[in-house]
C-alpha cells in the first residue's frame, strides 16, 4: 500500500460509497459489443477524419496517418463477469497508440474508451476528458459510476474517460499473483522495527519489481505520464477535438501538468482538482502527505471533540499493540499494524466517511478485534470478499517508478524516521519507510526528479486546492498554480475537508460548470467556504 498520489477515484464522494464503489480500478473492466445499429464518433455528421497534428511538443514526433486518423469504433458497452454494466448510454471503444513514441511507427497500445454523448446536440461544446487519479486508477470502470455529478456538464458535452496505458482494459501491468498478494499483506512490516523486518521489507519490494519485470517487462520503460499525456492528445485528435477540454483529479492534475506543458496550444477549457505538488520529489512527497494525513486526521478528532496531539498519541499507541499483538478477525485473517494504518488512511479521504472510522477505531480499542479496520484496508487495497485483488497497486507502481529518478536508499529512508514521526507519530514512519521501499531495485530508470508543468501560451486552467486535503496537500496547489505560468494557473481555494473539491462543494462546482459551459474565468486567488 502507499498512499502517495493514490486518489482511489475521489470523484466518487457520497459515504460508504468511498469504502466500496470508489475501489473501482481492475475490477470493473469493460468489453464491447456491436451496436444494434450506427454508431456516431463526436464529430459533426459531415466532419472528415483530423488530419494528421504533430501538437506543440518537439519531443513527440509527427505520428503517421494511419494513427491520427482513427475514428473510434463506438460500441454498447458490457460489464465482465461478476460486474456491473455501465448502461444504456455509454458506449466504449479504443484508439491505437505507440507503444513508444520515439519509434511512431512501430508497435502499438490500445487504449480503452467510455463515452456518453452531450444530451443537446444541438450546443454541443466537445468532448470533456476525465483522469480520476491513482496514477493506476481505470477511468473506464470509474467515470460511468461518477457521472450522476457531471449531469449539467453533460448537456453540451461528451463525457469520456480512458484507461491509460499499463491500466486495466489498457494493457494493465500485473506483478503479482493474489495468493502472493495476500502473503505479502499478511507478513511484511511496512514499518520495520528490526533488521529481520527491514531485510523482509526490502527484500519484498525487490520481488514485486521482478515480479512486474518478469509479466509486464516489455511495456514498464513506456508507462510514464508524459507517454499517457502524448496518448491523450492523439485521443483529442481522433475525437475530432482541436483543443482538449480536461479534468482530472489528483495524480490526473499531474498529468493535466504535464498535458499542458508538452502541448500548450492544445490546452482548452482544463480544470485540476486535488492537485499533486509539482515542486516535490519522492522524498517531498511523502513529507508532504504525512503533514497531509496528519492534519486530515487532527481535523477529525477536533470533530470528535478530542484533543488532536493527545487522540493521535492514543492511535499510536494502539498502532505499537497492533504491530505486537495483530488483532483477530472474524474472517479468521488477523489485522496487522500495517493493515491497520491503510485502514485509518482509507476514511480520511472524505469527510463523510469519518463516522466508518470512528467505528473502526472503536471497535479495535474497545473490542480488541479488528473487522471494521479490516474492511477499511480491504477497500484501499483493492481485494474482495474472495480474495481477489485489482491491479491497481501493480500500475501505480510501474507509473510512479517510471516518473520519478529518486531511488532513496534504506540508510536514507532509515534516517527519515524521527523527522517524519515527529510530524506525524500515526503515517510518519510508514511514510518514511516508504520512500526507498517504493521503487527499489526497480528494473527501469526515472524519468525526472520532478515534472515539467510550464506552459507558456495555454489559456486559463483552474487549479481546486482544498485546506483539508490529505492525500494532496493544499499547498501543492498554490505551487502548481505558480509553475503553470503567469496568467495560466488560476487557483480556487476550497475551504473544507476531503480529497477533491468538484461535486462536494457547490461553489467550487458552480464555478468549475460556468468555466466548462460558459467560458467563465474566476478571479485568480477565488475562495469557497
Amino acid at each position: 500500500m502507499r498512499a502517495h498520489r493514490r486518489t482511489r477515484q475521489a470523484a466518487v464522494r457520497t459515504g460508504a460509497a468511498l469504502l466500496s464503489a470508489v475501489l473501482l480500478a481492475g475490477c470493473g473492466l469493460l468489453s464491447s459489443e456491436p451496436e444494434p445499429s450506427g454508431t456516431a464518433d463526436g464529430r459533426p455528421a459531415d466532419a472528415s477524419p483530423t488530419p494528421t497534428d504533430p501538437g506543440d511538443s518537439p519531443t513527440t514526433p509527427r505520428l503517421p496517418s494511419a494513427l491520427t486518423s482513427q475514428r473510434p469504433d463506438w460500441k454498447r458497452c458490457t460489464a465482465p463477469p461478476g460486474g456491473n454494466s455501465p448502461g444504456s448510454d455509454w458506449r466504449c471503444a479504443s484508439v491505437d497508440v505507440p507503444l513508444d513514441y520515439a519509434e511512431p511507427a512501430g508497435k502499438t497500445l490500445s487504449i480503452a474508451l467510455i463515452r456518453k454523448e452531450a444530451r443537446d446536440r444541438g450546443r454541443r461544446i466537445g468532448s470533456l476528458l476525465f483522469n480520476f487519479g491513482g496514477p493506476g486508477g481505470s477511468g473506464v470502470a470509474t467515470l460511468p459510476r461518477a457521472a450522476g455529478q457531471y449531469e449539467k456538464l453533460n448537456s453540451r458535452y461528451d463525457l469520456v474517460s480512458f484507461d491509460p496505458r499499463g491500466v486495466a482494459a489498457s494493457s494493465a501491468v500485473r506483478c503479482r499473483s493474489d495468493k502472493e498478494q495476500e502473503h505479502a499483506h499478511r507478513t511484511v512490516d511496512l514499518t520495520p522495527d528490526t533488521a529481520a523486518e527491514e531485510a523482509a521489507f526490502f527484500a519484498d519490494a525487490a520481488d514485486f519489481g521482478a515480479g512486474c519485470e518478469r509479466r509486464s517487462g516489455e511495456l514498464l520503460p513506456h508507462v510514464g505520464t508524459s507517454n499517457a499525456a502524448r496518448d491523450l492528445d492523439l485521443i483529442r485528435q481522433v475525437l475530432g477535438d482541436d483543443k482538449l477540454s480536461y479534468l482530472g483529479f489528483s495524480y490526473g492534475t499531474e498529468l493535466g501538468g504535464t498535458y499542458a506543458h508538452l502541448f500548450p496550444h492544445r490546452v482548452g477549457r482544463t480544470v485540476l482538482d486535488a492537485v499533486v505538488d509539482p515542486t516535490a520529489d519522492g522524498i517531498g512527497h511523502a513529507r508532504n502527505q504525512t503533514v497531509g494525513f496528519q492534519r486530515a486526521l487532527e481535523n477529525y478528532l477536533k470533530d470528535r471533540g478530542q484533543d488532536p496531539r493527545t487522540g493521535s498519541e492514543r492511535i499510536a499507541r494502539l498502532l505499537a499493540r497492533i504491530d505486537r499483538n495483530p488483532l483477530p478477525t472474524a474472517s479468521g485473517r488477523e489485522l496487522t499494524e500495517s493493515l491497520a494504518i491503510t485502514g485509518i488512511v482509507t476514511p480520511l479521504y472524505s469527510e463523510s466517511s469519518w463516522p466508518a472510522l470512528t467505528a473502526a477505531l472503536d471497535e479495535a480499542e474497545n473490542s480488541g478485534t479488528g473487522d471494521e479496520l479490516l474492511r477499511l484496508a480491504d477497500s484501499y487495497n483493492g481485494r474482495d470478499a474472495q480474495g481477489r485483488y485489482d491491479t491497481q497497486s501493480h500500475s501505480q507502481r510501474a507509473i510512479s517508478c517510471a516518473d520519478s529518478a529518486s531511488r532513496p536508499t534504506p540508510d536514507e529512508a532509515r534516517a527519515l524516521v524521527p523527522e517524519f514521526r515527529g510530524l506525524s507519530p500515526v503515517f510518519g514512519p510508514f511514510l518514511a519507510w516508504d520512500t526507498a521501499g517504493w521503487c527499489a531495485q526497480w528494473p527501469v530508470d526515472g524519468e525526472h526528479e520532478t515534472p515539467e508543468t510550464s506552459a507558456p501560451g495555454a489559456g486559463p486552467i483552474l487549479v481546486v486546492g482544498t485546506t483539508g486535503d490529505p492525500a494532496t496537500p493544499y499547498e501543492g496547489a498554490r505551487r502548481m498554480a505558480d509553475e503553470l505560468g503567469r496568467g495560466v494557473g488560476v487557483l480556487v481555494t476550497n475551504k473544507g475537508e476531503g480529497h477533491g473539491a468538484y461535486g462536494s462543494n457547490d461553489c467550487v462546482t458552480s464555478t468549475v460548470d460556468a468555466y466548462f459551459l460558459d467560458g467563465k474565468v474566476p478571479a485568480d486567488g477565488k475562495t469557497c467556504g
